[in-house]
């Protein structure tokens, strides 16, 4: 053979051997990385390591710490934070503490309460401890939703006994909807609920009655438009008491409370509705929006005065960065807080919890 053909065939037999041994050594690697796919992965730290901690989860929609998120992030908390965010706190910011609180959408009184609680905490020797600061002014937050709690004014019925419930607020707090959110839950709470389209200046208002009525299985009574809200109110609490409902819910037409007209109506429906049944109403419900900052505590002081108010909803607590108006509103009246609104859905309108609110407000 041609000593070249021979050195040619050489040369293809040791490639065609390095072919193969490097085909094998990547099928034996395939095999041991299929095996290891195989098993059943194992957390970092080994099977032993523990699952990451509730505080690091997200929180569900619709929480209150959700809720209350712009509050913690823009709002006077987050300023408070800012500025005693060092290792000491000095004597010498009070002024700028009082300066947060006094500017912030919490209205003056309860600026005041929380101010004095903070100079009496900074004083002594160890007035440089931040934990005490922080403390003092949670529990001056909890002390003043305490104290509206304390002074509840709702009347008790009996059991078997129909409950009457006012529901008053401005144009655009969201007070029909929080009536059929409150329609819908006690429904589903097994009550018979009957709702009552006091508003009668405006047919919008009676017909969003009347769906959220058809919507959660509640009965609802209407005038005609343009008739004496008083009279609706009068004939609609009869027949509900006729019928033997467990709870009427009274809407109301929406007005500024600047405008005497219309709060001297308001007194005369609260009044029609005790001689329609004895004892009523036995809650008058305040739907406030969140987002109008102190505005809405001099509505508090109005409807407050018109009707004797015996419970705050406050609306929109998610969409704004005044939660700490909470505080103010409870403070201006004296009343408890009922319910808070976080969210678009019927379940977002949530019963209030001053412990769960004030972890929610000072909380990160």
């Amino acid at each position: 053979m041609d000593p070249i053909n021979t050195s040619v065939w050489w040369i293809i037999g040791a490639v065609v051997v390095t072919a193969v041994a490097v085909i094998a050594r990547r099928g034996a690697a395939t095999q041991d990385s299929g095996a290891v796919e195989t098993q059943d992965p194992q957390p970092e730290g080994g099977p032993q390591s523990a699952a990451p901690s509730a505080a690091a989860a997200p929180e569900p929609e619709g929480s209150l710490k959700t809720g209350l998120g712009r509050t913690r992030k823009e709002g006077f908390v987050a300023r408070l934070s800012n500025l005693l965010s060092g290792a000491t706190v000095e004597p010498a910011i009070l002024s700028e503490v009082e300066e947060i609180l006094f500017t912030a959408d919490i209205g003056v009184q309860t600026a005041t309460a929380l101010f004095d609680r903070i100079r009496s905490e900074l004083s002594g020797k160890d007035l440089a401890d931040l934990d005490r600061v922080w403390s003092a002014v949670r529990e001056e937050a909890l002390a003043i939703l305490e104290r509206g709690e304390e002074a509840d004014r709702a009347k008790v019925t009996a059991e078997g006994e129909t409950r009457v419930v006012l529901v008053l607020g401005v144009n655009g707090a969201g007070k029909t909807t929080t009536i059929g959110k409150l329609a819908s839950q006690w429904v589903e709470e097994g009550k018979r609920v009957w709702l009552v389209a006091g508003d009668t200046f405006r047919a919008a208002a009676a017909e969003q009655l009347e769906h959220w009525g058809r919507r959660v299985g509640a009965e609802v009574t209407r005038g005609k438009e343009g008739a004496d809200p008083a009279s609706v109110v009068f004939d609609g609490v009869r027949q509900a008491v006729e019928a033997k409902a467990d709870v009427v819910l009274v809407d109301t037409a929406g007005r500024l409370h600047t405008q005497v007209n219309l709060m001297a109506e308001l007194e005369k429906v609260h009044r029609v509705t005790g001689k329609a049944l004895e004892g009523a109403p036995h809650e008058t419900l305040l739907v406030v929006d969140a987002t109008t900052g102190q505005n809405a505590i001099q509505q508090a002081k109005m409807f407050h005065q018109a009707t004797d108010v015996t419970g705050v909803v406050l609306t929109k607590l998610d969409g704004t960065a005044k939660g700490g108006i909470v505080l103010g509103v409870c403070e201006s009246i004296s009343v408890p807080i009922r319910h808070v609104g976080v969210g678009e859905r019927v379940a977002d309108l949530r019963p209030f919890n001053k412990e769960e609110f004030i972890d929610a407000l000072f909380t990160t």
